[in-house]
């Protein structure tokens, strides 16, 4: 009987290492689920940073790229408008030898005409164009009004003289017309 006893005992013993053995299993079993669950989300916040960094990255990108291309544009524009009181000069010049009609006057004007149209073309060349005003109605963007003159020929608010040309460089006013503009007469 001793003998029963002592396998009875023994099996208990082995039914309650085994319980033991299942209940520790099933902490691990639920530690390793809790382990898994906190390193997945930790894996897609890190993920989702990564995706954010990455975008960032591309939108710095192309801004520099941006940045770079408009410096590359508009890298002349100081030289352009300093050049631009040289052609200012040289218009005036051509218009002060057209009122004298002598034959030095002609050659010089000739000259002068040259040299302008030399440096118009090297402006051209290099994406300055001149702002249309004469005729045009008047638009703040492009014209600084100077004065107002009354007319009957023009509606109101159209540019019927030019005293400086405007510049544009590629899509960028670099300079405003000078321009007097039509108001209507008053009685």
């Amino acid at each position: 009987m001793n003998k029963k006893k002592t396998q009875q005992s023994s099996a208990m013993e082995k039914e309650e290492e085994q319980a033991t053995k299942t209940a520790e299993s099933e902490e691990d079993i639920e530690q390793l689920k809790n382990d898994l669950s906190s390193a997945q989300s930790e894996a897609a916040e890190t993920y989702d940073r990564l995706l954010r960094l990455s975008a960032e990255f591309e939108n710095y990108k192309k801004r520099v790229q941006r940045q770079m291309e408009d410096h590359k544009k508009y890298a002349n524009e100081e030289l352009i408008k300093d050049l631009l009181s040289v052609v200012d000069n040289l218009e005036r010049a051509l218009n002060a030898a057209g009122e004298k009609q002598g034959e030095t006057d002609a050659n010089m004007a000739e000259g002068i005409e040259m040299t302008l149209n030399e440096i118009l073309k090297t402006l051209k060349k290099h994406n300055v164009e001149p702002v249309e005003a004469m005729g045009k109605p008047f638009d703040p963007t492009y014209h600084e009004a100077v004065m107002q003159e009354e007319s009957d020929e023009y509606p109101e608010n159209t540019v019927i003289g030019e005293l400086q040309k405007g510049y544009l460089l590629h899509d960028r006013l670099i300079r405003p017309a000078m321009v007097v503009v039509s108001k209507a007469k008053t009685s």
